[in-house]
């Protein structure tokens, strides 16, 4: 049986402190001190001296894996789902071969927003220079000119990109609980125009610069062998700093540095912008949006700052457990009465679908997103998921999807009719399509 490298590095220390504790109080103290060294070792550190290096394919294939013909991710050969552990004992390196695949799967859902949903991709800034940086959006052919009726997509924080909703959905579960597709093909079909927000990117990232410091003993008038010492010592420091270096980050990762997006540094910029350029210069009659965790915040900055347009040109907002909270935005009395009438936020619950929740917050009516797993297998991959830090906060917006069309429909029905929409209003679970 071999012996881990982490057995092999602790082993002199342990062997040390057994020897150690069968002697009086001076060898206690000693005994403490060890342990002390030992608390502060980083194993995560020694560990990455023999790793393997962190170079991953740049294309599905390469991982040996791809979409089947239900949107699952699962390897070409075995037809098994993605393993998050492909090396044990190796949560580094697993993570960076997750973060790898991540960046793929964002790639692929640009290619299909564009190949599959027919979506063109917008520059922005929109009048950015060929060398400041840039991000983009996406919108439908007919996104400004549809007199009708406009849907507008933002997803929440972290990792995400456009056209997703969670990126570990689509990788351990399948495309349409993961992605806004679904909603994008259905809004079309049902003569909505769309467009789809991008508001985490917000920055590129480009490699520092190396900065050579020039030594200041060339141009000083100390003597020459004080020179020569003071030369010795800083050559010793930096022998001893880039043995560390070594040590600490065998694999010398790239030290990089962030260029933010003018005008669409952060999410409430980004939506503030495409609000100003884009959703406020359509046609569309109804603008409808469909928010998930921080787009909900993002939607209500917006309200905040453009709060007269917005109810203008708004009908209806889904949000889908949504992190905002009017109290720390600081959201006047008219912001949360218009929000009471006209906003609905499905929410993580066990309840039934569209059951009503009770909120502290006085903004708009709560009901459940129904996202309780009751089969066994599903049980068992959501455990295995939450290791790897999901929860069903992230399946709102898909378990939401059939209510908020109907939502959507209600609020615009209701707008021409001069009546309120009656989902939010109702306590019992609402017969709705199946999808």
């Amino acid at each position: 049986m071999s012996i881990s490298l982490r057995s092999l590095i602790l082993l002199p220390i342990w062997i040390s402190m057994a020897h150690i504790q069968q002697g009086g109080p001076d060898e206690k103290e000693k005994t403490t001190a060890l342990k002390d060294l030992l608390s502060r070792i980083d194993l995560d550190e020694l560990m990455k001296k023999d790793e393997p290096p962190l170079d991953f394919p740049d294309t599905l294939e390469g991982f040996e894996y791809a979409f089947n013909e239900k949107g699952q991710l699962r390897h070409i050969k075995t037809g098994e789902p993605f393993v998050f552990n492909y090396r044990e004992d190796l949560h580094r390196w697993n993570q960076k071969r997750y973060e790898a695949l991540g960046e793929i799967i964002t790639k692929y859902v640009y290619e299909l927003l564009e190949k599959d949903c027919n979506l063109k991709k917008i520059s922005i800034p929109v009048d950015a220079t060929e060398s400041e940086p840039k991000s983009f959006i996406f919108m439908s052919e007919d996104a400004l000119t549809n007199p009708q009726k406009l849907m507008v997509l933002i997803h929440g924080s972290g990792v995400v990109r456009a056209g997703q909703w969670a990126r570990r959905l689509i990788i351990n579960e399948d495309l349409d609980s993961g992605t806004q597709i679904p909603f994008i093909k259905r809004a079309m079909d049902e003569g909505y125009g769309v467009i789809v927000l991008n508001p985490n990117e917000n920055y590129i990232e480009v490699e520092k610069p190396k900065i050579h410091v020039q030594s200041s003993s060339d141009s000083s008038d100390e003597p020459a062998e004080k020179r020569e010492r003071k030369d010795k010592v800083s050559k010793e420091t930096k022998k001893r700093r880039d043995f560390y270096e070594k040590y600490r980050n065998p694999q010398r990762e790239k030290e990089m540095m962030q260029l933010y997006i003018r005008e669409n540094g952060s999410p409430e910029e980004h939506a503030v912008y495409v609000w100003d350029h884009f959703i406020a210069q359509s046609a569309a009659e109804n603008v409808f949006f469909v928010a998930h965790s921080y787009g909900g915040l993002a939607f209500v900055e917006l309200m905040i700052q453009r709060e007269a347009d917005v109810k203008s040109k708004v009908t209806a907002v889904a949000l889908t457990d949504s992190v905002h909270n009017v109290w720390h935005q600081e959201a006047g009395k008219t912001i949360r009465e218009w929000m009471r009438e006209n906003c609905c936020n499905w929410v993580s619950s066990s309840e039934p679908l569209d059951t009503s929740v009770e909120s502290m917050l006085p903004d708009c009516p709560r009901v459940s997103a129904d996202t309780y797993i009751s089969d066994p297998f599903l049980l068992r991959v959501r455990v295995r998921k939450r290791t790897e830090g999901t929860d069903r906060h992230e399946l709102t917006s898909w378990k939401s999807f059939p209510s908020i069309f109907k939502f959507f429909t209600e609020a615009s029905e209701a707008k021409t009719s001069s009546l309120k929409p009656t989902l939010t209003r109702r306590s019992h679970r609402i017969k709705h399509e199946e999808l």
